[in-house]
């Protein structure tokens, strides 16, 4: 399946800023035998002074750039063709939590996707005794772990509410696991936060969804979101496994992955500052349309 992307972020601030700089992860990823990148574009606006590309730890796209001259808006616009090849996830093949821990020692490399990177805690995931017992509830002994994810996937989506107005994108992890309410970067963070709890290394993923209108109406410009979802290693034969729990789905074709991380801190779509005076305001447009012949 062939997609045509489209993401703005747009920046309002009350007086004018003198100057600005941000990090870009905005760009989709080139995943062998998942996902390729056809074409893509970025848009600044105001014309940057200096734009440097680079490739952070993890193998995320980035873009920094620097804003001199006065603004009162600031524009990020993201034009791109990808497609998305992933095949089903296939037998089960990952052993019981118990026998996990033995794996993820027998792991030797630190490169990128090692599992060692997404046990421990992070700038966003703390050490939670409440989401440890809610996950030991769904991880019985003789449990697969990849059965295990999905369940806990599972369990979230059930229990918790999609409210826009639960949160906000600082919210704290535990904060959103209390009040069993937010929006998908809450969903994700409870359950990697869960999933660690109880040893088993999970992974933040950025991105986009591909949204479907009700029959027989037409798609919604900018009715599309970024996303976020939850990947988890699940044993050496298996490897990593990508679960949307906002969803209960495991992720596929409809979910094009922007960037990887250990949470949310890691894959920011823009970070950075401006010099200004008073809250700055945000909007955020996005088009994931389906090349139906392609």
């Amino acid at each position: 399946m062939q997609y045509d992307i489209r993401v703005t972020i747009q920046y309002s601030y009350p007086s004018p800023a003198s100057s600005g700089r941000h990090l870009l992860r905005l760009m989709p990823r080139s995943l062998p035998g998942k996902q390729r990148v056809l074409s893509r574009t970025l848009e600044v606006t105001p014309a940057p002074v200096e734009q440097v590309n680079g490739i952070d730890f993890f193998g995320n796209e980035t873009v920094e750039v620097a804003l001199a001259s006065p603004h009162q808006e600031s524009s990020f616009t993201v034009k791109a063709r990808v497609e998305c090849s992933r095949e089903g996830q296939g037998f089960n093949m990952s052993g019981t939590l118990p026998g996990l821990a033995g794996e993820i020692a027998a792991q030797a490399g630190l490169n990128p996707d090692a599992p060692h990177h997404f046990l421990g805690p992070s700038t966003r995931i703390p050490r939670h005794d409440g989401m440890a017992a809610y996950a030991r509830e769904v991880a019985g002994a003789e449990t697969t772990v990849y059965d295990i994810v999905r369940a806990l996937g599972q369990r979230i989506h059930e229990d918790f509410t999609f409210n826009p107005e639960a949160t906000d994108v600082d919210t704290p992890t535990e904060a959103a696991f209390e009040q069993r309410a937010g929006v998908c970067q809450d969903f994700a963070q409870v359950m990697i936060t869960c999933l660690r709890e109880i040893g088993i290394p999970a992974a933040y993923v950025s991105g986009f969804l591909r949204t479907i209108p009700p029959e027989n109406q037409p798609r919604l410009e900018g009715a599309d979101a970024m996303h976020a979802w939850v990947r988890a290693w699940c044993g050496r034969q298996m490897g990593w496994v990508e679960y949307d729990p906002t969803n209960a789905v495991e992720a596929f074709n409809d979910h094009v992955v922007v960037a990887y991380g250990r949470d949310y801190a890691d894959v920011a779509p823009v970070k950075g500052y401006m010099r200004s005076v008073g809250d700055h305001t945000t909007r955020q447009l996005v088009d994931v349309e389906p090349l139906e012949n392609a």
